[in-house]
This record gives structure tokens, C-alpha cells and sequence, in this order.
């Protein structure tokens, strides 16, 4: 059963929450979660508004259990084109390998943060439970949200995160650890250097902020839940185990890449969207290197590596799509996230 912790701010049966995996999953791998008693998360942040309306009205209908809306909170820095003739001059030779051109884009960034637009439309709903990664929104805008009695959830990479989002308004801290899959959630620097692994920062934060603690980072079955549980954590969040879920959309091309590489090959690189992310090893960060300074900056630099990306797998390859995945991928199973959801909590 959920710790105390807990099960009075999210309202779930079971201490397990699915990670939102931007580009891998909709409405469906969410309400899969929320029917086995876990809190389902839907990844907003590359939706539009009426897409995000559309998804969590599926969530609403499928289901009566609390659901999480996921949202980004980074700034917009305005499109360098400078910055974007270096990247678009440094990819020409990949462009020609498959006789093609790259188009300028300016407007073609994917991910949006969230924004009052994005908040007048999803308070009617007032979603019970709402997360962020970067950070949290202006006050102004944190206010609003919580203003509806939803919860607030968000990521911390290091204990000064945790504490500065517990002094914001933050109701629970993620501590995202170094071995987790996607985006690094870190905002208060830049450095790598001073990611540390789950267990590690689980134990740090707990001594560190009154508010719970939910363990994000290379937890794959029963007993890393246990584990993870027993440094404090309150819950744990998941997300690599569910990418061969029956209702997750991981595309053929990154099942394939998940399935080759249960041995844990990947890194943690910019090039695909400007900011540092783990994912699985392939041709572009290894000849590009997993951090290359010429990537423009997040969101930018998806703009010239999602046009790769499609004219490569189009030609049935992976070398330019990003195959995000945390460091144990042991525990994905092409089964209903139902049941996982059941068999990380050890019900089954």
C-alpha cells in the first residue's frame, strides 16, 4: 500500500507513479496505471492544448482514479540563427547522405512550456495532480494551479533543487537519479558533474526536505521498489519499464533498440533537443558525441535532428531518432501496464 507519506496528496492505492514519456505514450499507458491502482502521468509538454484537452478527457471517461498532468517550465530563448547555421553546417554531411536538405525553421521547436493559455483551458478539469521538469512555473502561475486543490509534483537532480522547490510551493520532490531515462530535470545548473545516482539522492533529500520524497531512477521490479522505498522514498516513479507496455507507442525502431541493449549501453547527451537527456547509444552520439556545444540550445536543436531523424527512419534506422531509456531496462515487458503496474507493486 502507499506510505503515508503519500496516499493523502495523491489519492492512489499503490506507491507507484508512471513516469510521462513525451513522443511514447498517450492517454492510454496512463489510464492502464490509474486502473491498477498507481497514479498514470500523460506527458503534455510536445501537445497542443486541444490535444492535451482531448487526452485527458480519454483519462476522465476511462477512469474515476487521480491521474498527473506532466508540463515543462523552461524558458524560451529566442531562435539564434547564427547558432543554427554552425548546427545545420556541422549535420550538412548526414543531409547529403541520404539526398536531402536541411529546411530552416525557426518556428519548429516542439516543446512548449506551460503557460496561463495552457491553464485556462485545463481548470475547468482541475487535474488532481499536476508535475513539472525545469522547475516550477512563475508564482503567479504556480498559485493558479494550486489554487484548484491539485497537487504539485516536480524533479530535483540534487539536494539544492529539492530544497528550492520545497521553499516554491512544490507538495513532493522527484529525486531523479543519474541512471534515469529522458531528460535531466535539473535547473538550478548545468553541471553534470553533480548528478548522483537514486540511491544516493533519495537518502540526501529525505534528511534534507520535509516534504515526501519519490525515487526516479533505474527502479525496474518488485524489489528495487522495496529498495527504494526502504531509503525513505514515499513512492517511487517508473518509466523505462513501461516502453514495451501493449499500450505504450514506443515506435518498432526503439522497441528494437530497448530489446538490443538490456545490457544498459547509454548515455546522457544534448544533441537531440539542446538539453541533456539519457537515452540509448546509436550512430548520432557517437559521431556527433553525446555532448556537442554546437547544439543549439533546448528546445532548438530538435528542429535540424527531428528532420534527420524522420529521413533516416524512413530507411528503417535509428541513427538519428532519440532512443530515450534509463540505465536498467531489465524490467520492460510487453504486457498491459496494468499488470506491471500490479507486478512492481508486488501484487502479482
Amino acid at each position: 500500500m502507499l506510505t503515508d507519506g503519500l496516499k493523502p496528496l495523491l489519492g492512489t492505492e499503490l506507491p507507484i507513479i508512471q513516469a510521462p514519456m513525451a513522443g511514447v505514450q498517450g492517454s492510454e499507458l496512463a489510464i492502464a496505471v490509474c486502473r491498477a491502482g498507481g497514479l498514470g502521468s500523460l506527458p503534455c509538454g510536445m501537445l497542443t492544448i486541444e490535444q492535451i484537452l482531448d487526452e485527458t478527457q480519454r483519462i476522465r471517461q476511462a477512469t474515476p482514479r487521480p491521474y498527473n498532468l506532466n508540463f515543462f517550465c523552461h524558458s524560451m530563448p529566442a531562435y539564434n540563427t547564427q547558432i543554427h547555421a554552425r548546427w545545420q553546417q556541422c549535420l550538412a554531411p548526414y543531409f547529403d547522405e541520404v539526398d536531402e536538405q536541411c529546411v530552416p525553421n525557426p518556428h519548429g521547436a516542439s516543446r512548449m512550456p506551460f503557460n496561463h493559455d495552457i491553464a485556462d483551458a485545463i481548470e475547468p478539469l482541475r487535474p488532481p495532480v499536476i508535475s513539472f521538469h525545469f522547475g516550477l512555473p512563475e508564482r503567479g502561475l504556480l498559485k493558479r494551479v494550486k489554487s484548484w486543490g491539485t497537487r504539485v509534483l516536480s524533479s530535483a537532480t540534487t539536494v539544492e533543487e529539492a530544497r528550492w522547490l520545497e521553499a516554491n510551493g512544490a507538495d513532493a520532490v522527484i529525486a531523479q537519479g543519474s541512471e534515469a531515462g529522458g531528460h535531466r530535470g535539473m535547473f538550478l545548473s548545468t553541471d553534470l558533474s553533480l548528478q548522483s545516482p537514486m540511491s544516493t539522492l533519495v537518502a540526501q533529500m529525505v534528511e534534507s526536505v520535509s516534504i515526501p520524497v519519490i525515487a526516479a531512477g533505474g527502479i525496474g521490479n518488485h524489489r528495487d521498489v522495496l529498495q527504494a522505498l526502504a531509503l525513505g522514498a514515499s513512492a517511487v516513479q517508473i518509466g523505462t519499464s513501461y516502453m514495451l507496455c501493449t499500450e505504450a507507442k514506443t515506435s518498432a525502431l526503439h522497441r528494437a533498440a530497448i530489446q538490443d541493449s538490456k545490457g544498459g549501453d547509454t548515455a546522457i547527451t544534448n544533441i537531440f533537443s539542446g538539453r541533456p537527456a539519457r537515452g540509448i547509444m546509436n550512430r548520432a552520439m557517437t559521431e556527433l558525441g553525446c555532448i556537442n556545444d554546437l547544439a543549439p540550445t533546448f528546445p532548438y536543436s530538435s528542429i535540424e535532428m527531428g528532420q534527420l531523424r524522420g529521413h533516416f527512419e524512413k530507411l528503417g534506422k535509428s541513427d538519428f531518432s532519440p532512443l530515450w531509456s534509463g540505465e536498467n531496462m531489465t524490467g520492460c515487458k510487453e504486457v498491459s501496464a496494468e499488470t506491471l503496474t500490479r507486478e512492481l507493486a508486488g501484487l502479482s
